[in-house]
């Protein structure tokens, strides 16, 4: 965003006090946007440091702007420290397993006698015991990582091949989908009830449960599609998962894709026209054309056969001024240089919001 647009957001949560005793991603990130919104973050790491500091540039990006202390996390001393932190704040945040917070002496019980108002968010992997079926409150005290809670919460099968092998992402979806956007809605949210009733709370977020609610789209899709054909998809053969041939990726000449997203009719008649197979524009679901029918199959091919003729750098001329929602897929070093996103690592701000006016 702009250094205009970053300034309009960067006053929204003045005097709002947060205390940080979470590490590594999820609990760091999403400070880091209440940060750029101009909180006050008081992050307390234990004496030997928070382990993302080994990350180096990673670290930074996440923390500048906070006021960083080391306490001893098993001492008295230490203890008192994060409690004269907690008199005045509006807000603590941490990560660990949910009994953690108990044998530190810092449950709700405490905290909340100290500071009524005080709103507690606590990101967890799995939950916690109280809000689990009998079953499975043993997964409360499990240890796990982003790959765990995509694993368990069926996001991570959803990303399938167009072989149906199983994809390994390097991009973390529940520590930062999961984790830190959910609990800086839920924070939020608290502080807004605090403010009216005079009352805190203290919040369970689950990445896992968390990224399980965001798989909205694939159940919805597979219910659809198993009550067209009978049966449910595989997740690379879902509705949206590559078998429409409007809302796909294609390989390109030179080894790259071109990711299409020409998903209602008027934009797969554009792609269409522009790639001269306009026999084809009555090849979209929106004409009946399902997936998995002869006029759907037919469009995919010759889509693929056009798209296969040229480089990425012929369609990126070609759809540049084309509205048909077609796009490159750019690889890391292109979408940092892109002018789209040139700005955003020189002004340090991980938020994607920009405002459009101001009073």
């Amino acid at each position: 965003m702009s250094n205009i647009a970053k300034d309009m957001m960067a006053d929204c949560l003045n005097g709002l006090k947060v205390v940080d005793l979470t590490r590594n991603l999820p609990g760091p990130f999403a400070t880091r946007l209440l940060a750029d919104l101009g909180a006050e973050i008081i992050k307390i790491e234990p004496e030997n440091g928070d382990p993302g500091r080994a990350f180096g540039e990673l670290f930074k990006a996440l923390n500048h702007g906070k006021y960083c202390e080391k306490v001893g996390f098993r001492s008295e001393a230490g203890i008192e420290a994060i409690k004269a932190h907690i008199k005045d704040a509006d807000v603590m945040l941490d990560s660990f397993r949910p009994e953690v917070l108990v044998g530190m002496g810092l449950d709700a019980a405490t905290l909340h006698a100290i500071n009524p108002k005080l709103v507690m968010v606590s990101i967890t992997g799995y939950g916690i015991p109280e809000a689990l079926d009998a079953s499975a409150k043993a997964w409360a005290a499990k240890a796990g990582h982003d790959i765990n809670f995509m694993a368990m919460s069926g996001t991570l099968d959803q990303l399938k091949t167009a072989s149906g092998d199983q994809a390994m992402p390097n991009m973390q979806f529940a520590d930062l989908a999961g984790g830190s956007d959910t609990a800086v809605i839920a924070l939020l949210a608290a502080v807004f009830a605090a403010k009216n009733t005079g009352r805190g709370r203290h919040i369970a977020v689950s990445m896992t449960h968390s990224l399980y609610h965001h798989l909205v789209m694939p159940k919805a899709t597979a219910d659809m599609m198993e009550n067209i054909n009978g049966q449910r998809p595989e997740p690379h053969q879902d509705f949206l998962g590559g078998m429409l041939p409007c809302y796909r990726l294609y390989k390109t000449q030179d080894g790259r894709h071109m990711a299409v997203g020409s998903l209602e009719f008027k934009f797969w008649r554009l792609l269409c026209e522009t790639l001269d197979l306009s026999e084809y524009v009555d090849a979209h679901w929106q004409r009946g054309s399902m997936p998995n029918t002869v006029e759907s199959k037919k469009a995919e091919q010759a889509m693929t056969e056009k798209f296969a003729s040229q480089s990425i750098a012929h369609w990126q001329k070609v759809f540049a001024e084309v509205d048909a929602c077609v796009t490159p897929v750019l690889n890391l070093a292109e979408a940092q240089s892109h002018p789209l996103f040139a700005h955003q690592d020189k002004h340090q701000a991980i938020a994607a919001w920009q405002v459009i006016a101001s009073v």
